[in-house]
């Protein structure tokens, strides 16, 4: 059983003082903390690809220079949400979602079975990173970052971004470039410090003034509900309060910015437990960090929010929360 803090009398006062020192302190850390994310390594954020592909996507993210796992990982993620199976309006098919025209030029034989086969991501996710190299190569000589235009061929093609000399002033084409580059940094293993944001503090607040409430299974604090949160509605509508929309559900959260270690943990960071430590497609449970090995959480059915410790067997890792992060996620997976 873990640990609750008694939410009641003198208790409240000293946890929400508590709180409000750990408030002041994250703006306090963001006003002295100079330089951002450098997520230039090759590597990926534990357990931010379901462990089936993360091999693949580790392997053939590393295909070209202008390719990275991070890059890939988040334009599967941001194609289809790492669902093998689905198919859009627009017929594009599987993990990559490729339109058949397009694999039936680019798709590969990427096991080596002797099939190419678009709804096998032993195929499709190889073929994704072949197809994006060979847009890399058809763009070099165009103007500007070589990664940028490879992903802005890829969305509008590479006729195009030749035409614009580099990407083209088309709004989907333009957000589909920025939403990648943020998304990445999300699958990427930050190599150095990640500064902390703005709205944590604010974030705090409010899951602070929601200390005590019962838990309610789809809580989101309507008035209906009786103001009443689960874990993913609190830590939604806390990041709300400060401009930030964030996924309905836990396992979408995990994606909405870079993943800082355990040990740099910040006051605000949303903090993930899940049943299986190498996928965070498991995850099942969200709180707000509070600082001291302490969260904000909306445990479970007949409890109350309350402070939880993060360290238990299921700890899955720390999402901190950015606008462009948040952004960039697809609004379904």
């Amino acid at each position: 059983m873990r640990k609750v803090w008694v939410i009641g009398g003198a208790a409240v006062g000293l946890g929400m003082g508590f709180v409000m020192l750990l408030v002041v302190g994250v703006y306090l850390v963001a006003g002295n903390i100079m330089g951002g994310l450098t997520s230039a390594g090759r590597g990926l954020s534990k357990g931010a690809v379901p462990a089936a592909y993360q091999a693949l996507v580790q392997k053939w993210g590393n295909l070209c220079p202008q390719l990275t796992p991070a890059l890939l990982a988040a334009q599967l993620y941001q194609e289809s949400g790492w669902n093998p199976r689905i198919v859009s309006p627009a017929n594009a098919q599987g993990i990559a979602q490729f339109i058949p025209g397009t694999w039936a030029i680019y798709g590969i034989d990427g096991n080596g079975d002797g099939k190419r086969d678009v709804w096998d991501p032993n195929d499709a996710i190889p073929s994704a990173a072949s197809y994006d190299c060979q847009l890399a190569k058809d763009v070099k000589d165009v103007p500007g970052n070589v990664s940028d235009n490879m992903l802005a061929a890829y969305n509008a093609g590479a006729y195009r971004v030749i035409k614009a000399g580099g990407v083209p002033g088309i709004s989907e084409t333009q957000n589909y470039v920025q939403r990648i580059n943020s998304l990445a940094k999300s699958f990427a293993a930050p190599v150095t410090r990640i500064d902390p944001t703005r709205q944590a503090a604010g974030a705090i607040a409010f899951a602070q003034s929601k200390l005590g409430t019962p838990y309610l299974w789809g809580g989101e604090g309507a008035a209906e509900q009786g103001g009443r949160f689960d874990c993913s509605g609190l830590t939604q509508a806390a990041y709300a309060k400060v401009g930030i929309s964030l996924p309905r559900v836990a396992n979408d959260q995990y994606n909405a910015g870079p993943h800082p270690s355990r040990n740099q943990l910040l006051p605000g960071d949303l903090v993930f437990f899940s049943t299986d430590p190498a996928d965070s497609r498991a995850i099942h449970h969200v709180g707000i960090y509070v600082g001291g090995g302490y969260m904000i959480d909306a445990p479970r059915t007949g409890a109350v929010i309350r402070f939880d410790p993060v360290d238990t067997a299921e700890y899955f890792g720390a999402t901190r929360v950015t606008e462009d992060g948040a952004k960039a996620l697809p609004t379904t997976v």
